[in-house]
């Protein structure tokens, strides 16, 4: 007992040793300006970024002083870190109290026994809140607002076909420059006024019930929508899991092939789908069916390539009902903490499939009889978003040249941007109508968001407030910090074509030893 007491007491010595040995070799924070910039200058220009480019830009909100910066007007790839100029962008053009409205339209009202004597469309404009998270796991639950409000119209039968109306976001069901091996994956879902669940499915996969046999593989919500072609094998306990889910582009077919162990429990995963919008429409039909509500027409979906032969005109339709999204400043959260690209692409989609209905109706009423291609229009939703995106940097005072995005969510690889642009536009939003909103939308260090498993131990975890962004040969971080003096600082991290010799040296800790020495700042930058 004495024995197991003394090797117990030396080991915790021993741990204590290490500690204080470590927090000996720790440099202690920086209390002086001059100090920080040294140490921030030591850390940008390490041997191991020769071959890379690490943009820094820090200011202080207090003073207006910049504190630091290195490499800060070079154009560099932001990845995520767009999504703080299309959200920005929308909160600023719409404000945070908007919320986008899906409708429920018909040619005529429903008669007295709620018999609906035409086509039920369901129109949507890019509200992303009909998904499984909304309804605890149930499809149906997520779709009842929408029923409900059918029924308040009074309608208990459709005689004509239900129809899912996707023409408000014109344009391409993929953002400009997303490369094609990303749209299998879930961050790279299609774009569609009418979205489910986020345009995605959960396919959950279990071995077979003995060796040789083919996996069991099953999907959430329940749909006949896609179909498997299952390529699978149940191997021997202990073995390796390697599964591999295929959807070619366009079809909803979705190869697995690989193989999984006995012993392994359910694997899930979740794929895109092609053409949301028929799958919102038909799980739509069954929620009408068990309410009670019986369609006796077929479903269908109408596009933005319809329309071009056919134009809505929803001042000759009777809007029955209708369901709002959350407000803007809640989709915004839902966008920034988990780094949502369809959100983030379908908000960009939105403001640019308004401007572009006013730009066209003020080309008609000064010219009641256009040419057809100027009806139309030759420009996407996402083009005119764009547009609002550019006039809205140059609101916020960015120097031309200093900002090139051809999307909203940082998914494309030839999105542009400098770290004092984005300086620039933290400094705005800082004392913007919306500045509250837009800091609480924004991952928390170590607490929650892209940023929940970073930083944790140091000043900066619960105290920097910062989007993420991370694509293969580019890493960014930009966003809000105080110091340990009470300052708060805006700061941008860009590292781009940087290849890590090391675990220890990844890209995102090495952006994280920058956000310490911030946080650590002992001084103040108007001493």
């Amino acid at each position: 007992m004495k024995k197991n007491l003394l090797s117990r007491f030396v080991v915790s010595c021993l741990f204590t040793l290490l500690a204080l040995t470590a927090l000996a070799q720790t440099p202690p924070a920086p209390g002086s300006l001059a100090e920080l910039q040294q140490r921030l200058r030591e850390q940008v220009t390490q041997p191991r970024f020769a071959a890379a480019v690490f943009g820094v830009k820090v200011v202080s909100l207090d003073t207006g002083k910049t504190l630091f910066e290195n490499d800060a007007s070079k154009l560099l790839s932001p990845a995520s870190n767009c999504k703080l100029y299309t959200m920005a962008m929308v909160l600023d053009k719409l404000g945070g109290d908007y919320r986008i409205k899906t409708s429920l339209y018909s040619t005529v009202k429903p008669d007295k026994r709620g018999n609906l004597k035409s086509d039920l469309m369901v129109y949507g404009r890019g509200d992303p809140g009909f998904n499984l998270k909304a309804g605890e796991g149930d499809i149906f639950r997520t779709l009842q607002p929408l029923v409900a409000a059918l029924t308040k119209a009074g309608v208990r039968r459709i005689s004509g076909d239900l129809i899912g109306d996707e023409s408000f976001i014109v344009g391409s069901p993929y953002g400009s420059g997303w490369v094609w091996d990303d749209l299998n994956y879930y961050y790279g879902a299609e774009i569609s006024a009418l979205t489910l669940n986020d345009n995605t499915l959960e396919v959950s996969a279990k071995p077979g019930a003995k060796i040789g046999d083919p996996c069991q593989l099953s999907v959430a919500p329940a749909t006949g929508y896609i179909v498997f072609s299952n390529r699978t094998q149940t191997v021997a306990a202990k073995s390796r899991r390697d599964l591999n889910f295929y959807r070619p582009l366009g079809q909803n077919i979705i190869y697995v092939t690989g193989q999984m162990p006995l012993d392994q429990t359910n694997h899930t995963t979740d794929v895109t789908m092609s053409k949301p919008a028929a799958l919102f429409i038909e799980l739509f039909k069954t929620a009408l069916m068990r309410n009670g509500i019986k369609v006796t027409g077929k479903t269908r979906t109408v596009n933005w390539l319809d329309r071009q032969g056919q134009p809505f005109d929803s001042s000759k339709l009777i809007e029955l009902g209708a369901v709002e999204s959350e407000t803007m400043r809640e989709l915004n959260k839902a966008v920034q903490k988990p780094s949502q690209n369809l959100y983030t692409d379908l908000m960009l989609a939105h403001v640019g499939a308004l401007e572009r209905e006013t730009q066209l109706a003020g080309i008609q009423t000064r010219n009641p009889n256009p040419p057809e291609e100027t009806v139309v229009g030759t420009m996407s939703a996402e083009d005119y978003g764009i547009r609002e995106l550019e006039n809205f940097v140059k609101k916020v005072g960015i120097a031309p040249g200093n900002f090139w995005f051809e999307e909203g969510s940082g998914l494309s690889r030839a999105n542009l941007v400098t770290p004092q642009a984005t300086i620039a536009l933290l400094e705005f939003m800082s004392k913007h109508a919306e500045a509250q909103s837009y800091y609480d939308a924004l991952p928390i260090a170590g607490k929650d968001g892209t940023l929940r498993n970073r930083l944790k131990g140091t000043r900066a975890e619960g105290n920097v407030h910062a989007k993420t962004g991370t694509l293969r040969w580019a890493s960014s971080t930009s966003g809000y910090v105080t110091t340990a003096a009470g300052e708060k600082l805006a700061f941008c991290l860009m590292l781009n074509r940087y290849s890590a010799p090391s675990a220890e040296f990844s890209a995102r800790a090495e952006l994280d030893k920058v956000i310490v020495l911030l946080a650590d700042f002992a001084g103040r930058s108007d001493q």
